[in-house]
């Protein structure tokens, strides 16, 4: 069947390398598929959540027909802030935020040094990121990870998508980077499920993930 397009959005220190493993299962289930890449995780300190919500419009705007935008982690916030037009999204152990909020705001604020203008990659990543993804492919994704813009963690987010458009949040039940406050705020959306293992399931279990977005997009269009 076709079920439309579905962007990809990634989330802190990643690219949109980290969906090549998934892609292939998405078409093979009838997605038409599109990345973005979002600037504050290419070490640019300048960018920010406005930077990369306008590189999520551009990307909507080369797109015809139903739109599906699938947010993983940090994304949730750009993809809050610029997809309003979408007709459904699906955080992925994404963030969600209320406007005015920040990544830091549910925090109690930075867990990184005054001053910083750049986030180092997490530590060990490995354990953290991809503790259940196969040996070759977590080193090689570990090497693509990038640092990540401050600014993208402190500036606030202006609307809330998720807050008209149809949304679906898929959890990792052994995440070991996403903090429990966002996890419990994720699992209030209107369609929840839930998936074994890390942070990285598009890399661990992407065949997986795959069937659990088709059945989760399935459920949001049943509810019209």
């Amino acid at each position: 069947m076709d079920r439309g397009n579905l962007l990809l959005v990634h989330g802190a220190w990643h690219g949109s390398w980290c969906w090549d493993l998934l892609v292939p299962e998405l078409r093979a289930r009838g997605w038409t598929t599109s990345v973005a890449d979002l600037p504050s995780a290419s070490g640019d300190p300048a960018a920010g959540v406005r930077e990369d919500a306008e590189v999520v419009r551009a990307a909507l705007a080369e797109l015809d027909g139903p739109v599906t935008v699938l947010a993983h982690s940090y994304a949730g916030v750009p993809v809050a802030e610029a997809a309003g037009t979408a007709d459904r999204l699906v955080y992925l152990a994404a963030h969600v935020l209320e406007p005015g909020e920040a990544v830091v705001t549910p925090l109690g604020g930075p867990w990184y040094e005054a001053g910083t203008e750049l986030v180092e990659v997490p530590q060990p990543a490995r354990d953290l990121l991809f503790a259940d993804v196969p040996d070759d492919v977590a080193r090689w994704a570990a090497e693509r990870l990038r640092p990540q813009s401050v600014k993208a963690f402190e500036e606030p987010q202006t609307t809330a998508a998720w807050q008209t458009v149809p949304t679906a949040s898929i959890l990792c039940t052994e995440d070991a980077i996403f903090p429990p406050l966002f996890a419990e705020r994720a699992a209030k959306a209107g369609v929840v499920r839930y998936l074994p293992g890390s942070h990285s399931p598009f890399l661990s279990r992407p065949a997986d993930l795959a069937e659990v977005i088709c059945g989760v997009t399935d459920e949001l269009r049943a509810q019209g």
